[in-house]
């Protein structure tokens, strides 16, 4: 993700004292994203990923560690959160919560092809029947989506005002529609959350890792497979790729069959998947933050998707 907290080399090996990962040869700076912040570390072991958290608390962070470890040891490819000799992956850095995971091999995907959807779609359905054994360590409780319809709500109330008299109108007709949207009879379970392009790595046409678990939560299973199909599977102007569509949707259903209540509600799901992305563009825009490097996303793009949707119901 963008760097928002700096981190010399010095600093770093410091934090590093209790690892046994060998010298830091470079620590390099990601800049796609906009959430936490994220460097390349590379060692005279291995190459790993550090992130500092932008926004969780130490105290927040556990579930996502214990979760990428669940996944990986049920054949979910992602990365491994690498602990210290007395067996802990947080630790403070400049302020900041943060840990070391696995690099994982790949790159990510401009333009997929249909092989790449598919690829996705299998991948996705694997977490979600993994996930369901997955118990939170610390409360025992299923962890809340953080961006479900009440952030909606309340992010919507604050960009409102900045936004153009049609998009406004737009933005309200559709949590008017939200409102109405009834989901008590949709599977739940473990999310990715935000399984876009820039989250998945591939080699070739294989993937080799998942990344960024940090908006995971638990939600409508559905819901989780809109937002991966609404980056994946568009065209430019963010009109659904039929070709790709059907590759997603059908690897997923080889592994987990949706549910009748899922197909009706499917378009319901993209709908809902454009609007969070919607907005949280447009806070982000509104409401900047300060960062060495930043890498801000278009909203307009997803308030295409979302009249896109709009009109194929």
């Amino acid at each position: 993700m963008s760097v928002f907290t700096s981190v010399s080399i010095q600093e770093l090996q410091a934090w590093l004292q209790g690892y046994t990962i060998g010298e830091v040869v470079e620590l390099k700076g990601i800049s796609s994203g906009i959430t936490n912040t994220n460097y390349f570390v590379t060692t005279t072991q291995d190459k790993y990923v550090l992130t500092l958290f932008e926004h969780n608390a130490m105290d927040e962070l556990p579930y996502f560690i214990d979760l990428m470890s669940h996944l990986s040891a049920h054949g979910v490819p992602c990365p491994q959160p690498i602990a210290n000799k007395a067996g802990v992956s947080l630790h403070m850095l400049n302020g900041k919560p943060a840990v070391l995971i696995s690099c994982l091999s790949g790159r990510d995907i401009e333009v997929p092809n249909v092989k790449q959807c598919a690829e996705v779609g299998a991948v996705l359905a694997k977490m979600h029947i993994a996930g369901q054994s997955f118990i939170e360590r610390v409360t025992g409780k299923p962890h809340r989506n953080p961006r479900d319809a009440d952030w909606r709500i309340k992010t919507a109330e604050q960009v409102m005002p900045y936004m153009a008299p049609d998009d406004q109108q737009l933005l309200k007709d559709t949590l008017v529609f939200q409102s109405g949207l009834n989901t008590s009879n949709l599977p739940k379970g473990i999310i990715h959350a935000d399984l876009f392009r820039d989250n998945v790595l591939f080699d070739g046409d294989k993937i080799g890792g998942l990344i960024d678990f940090y908006y995971a939560c638990n939600d409508l299973l559905a819901y989780d497979l809109a937002v991966a199909v609404n980056d994946w599977c568009v065209q430019a102007d963010g009109s659904l790729d039929d070709a790709r569509v059907k590759a997603m949707l059908d690897a997923y259903q080889v592994i987990r069959p949706l549910t009748e209540a899922e197909q009706a509600a499917w378009n319901s799901m993209l709908r809902i998947a454009a609007l969070r992305f919607w907005l949280s563009r447009l806070y982000d825009k509104i409401y900047p933050q300060d960062g060495e490097l930043i890498h801000a996303k278009d909203p307009d793009h997803f308030k295409n998707i979302l009249k896109l949707r709009i009109k194929q119901r």
